[in-house]
């Protein structure tokens, strides 16, 4: 009888709950060939959306073997700069192009996308055949209210455009030029929101590290990286995610025009779910297992850091990328968006407590949203 072949390392990585995304490799170069050949843009920007997906996977192990390398001090540094990482090369490149409004519909979408998309489907999925899964309600609430209290900075400008200024921009515009106040007082809270930003890292991974440790409960079967390989696939992962993006955010403008839909909703949904699509896969597959601390931590503190670092760094960056100052000033939906998720952040995160139900709770003003968002 001939004795049994042993599976591949490789392969078994592959077919494992958290290798998936590597499968998509085969659109990196598919994104890259469709571009030069000048196909139609709907199927660039559909190849190009999906290399994406494995970049961030890459970059996102890449990091969590450095960070295990680096101790916790950091490694949490690192997981945090680049925990979002892909999302923020995307809207450097659309603010390159212009596509401001776009970028502040991605912002939108990733806050909102986490909270409610994410953490509902943590939630439910996790819940599944369990009465009710318990996290660390002082964590949860650290980071949920400190993403209230900087959607509250956020949306500051918008509302003081609305009052003062010529009224919020409509989902359909693409650049608004709206004064020297509003870009002065976007600027003043960015500056504030990274100083808020660069206390919270005092906060979690310094005086209160002991409540923010996500790094201890994540397990990966095979042998761990060396520096060099987490280096090199970090700097490969980068490069990846930069062209992918370069030729995504440069499909946009058509791809909405042929597909019917706007580049609002691209910008908050499509771009949105897939900067991050990995990163949402992996805090549902650890709630799955009753990890809902790790799954909270993912969720929530993503949304935070967007708020508190991606937005404030993209304005910062508008002075120097595209044709002026992005100033922080979103439309009515998305005002209405961001305020929403924060509440509902707060007020799920209170007791420490979560079950199926509430997850489908959260995914259903997730749907709501999305559908508003399509006819706007």
């Amino acid at each position: 009888m001939p004795a049994e072949v042993p599976e591949r390392p490789e392969r078994s990585f592959l077919l494992r709950s958290d290798g998936w995304p590597y499968l998509l490799v085969p659109f990196i170069p598919l994104a890259i060939v469709l571009d030069l050949a000048h196909a139609g843009a709907v199927l660039i920007f559909a190849t190009s959306a999906l290399g994406v997906i494995p970049t961030a996977a890459m970059m996102g192990r890449a990091t969590e073997e450095l960070a295990a390398r680096s101790g916790p001090g950091i490694g949490g540094l690192l997981n945090v700069t680049f925990g979002n990482a892909p999302e923020l090369i995307i809207a450097l490149f659309a603010l390159n192009k212009g596509l401001q409004e776009v970028v502040k519909a991605s912002i939108v979408g990733s806050i909102i996308g986490n909270v409610l998309l994410v953490l509902g489907a943590s939630m439910f999925f996790g819940g599944l055949g369990r009465e009710r899964q318990r996290f660390n309600p002082t964590a949860a609430s650290a980071q949920s209210s400190m993403l209230l209290l900087a959607i509250a900075a956020v949306v500051m400008p918008a509302v003081f455009e609305l009052v003062d200024g010529k009224g919020l921009p409509a989902p359909s515009a693409e650049f608004v030029n709206y004064g020297t106040n509003v870009e002065t007082l976007s600027l003043i809270a960015a500056g504030v929101l990274m100083g808020a930003y660069v206390g919270g890292l005092i906060f979690s991974l310094r005086t209160h590290r002991d409540l923010f440790n996500p790094q201890a409960e994540v397990e990966h079967e095979e042998e761990p990286w060396s520096v060099r390989r987490a280096v090199g696939a970090l700097a490969i992962a980068g490069i990846a995610v930069a062209v992918m993006s370069e030729i995504l955010v440069g499909s946009i403008s058509e791809t909405a025009e042929k597909a019917g839909l706007s580049e609002f909703f691209i910008g908050a949904i499509v771009v949105a779910i897939v900067g991050n699509a990995a990163e949402h896969w992996v805090a549902v597959l650890v709630a799955r297992k009753d990890k809902m601390d790790l799954a909270v931590n993912i969720s929530i503190g993503s949304s935070a850091q967007v708020a508190l670092f991606v937005a404030p760094v993209l304005v910062f960056a508008s002075y120097v990328l595209g044709p002026g100052p992005m100033p922080l000033v979103f439309n009515g939906f998305e005002v209405a968006a961001l305020i929403l998720a924060a509440l509902i952040a707060n007020q799920v995160t209170q007791d420490g407590e979560s079950t199926w139900f509430e997850g489908l709770q959260l995914l259903a003003v997730y749907t709501i949203i999305a559908v508003a968002f399509y006819f706007a």
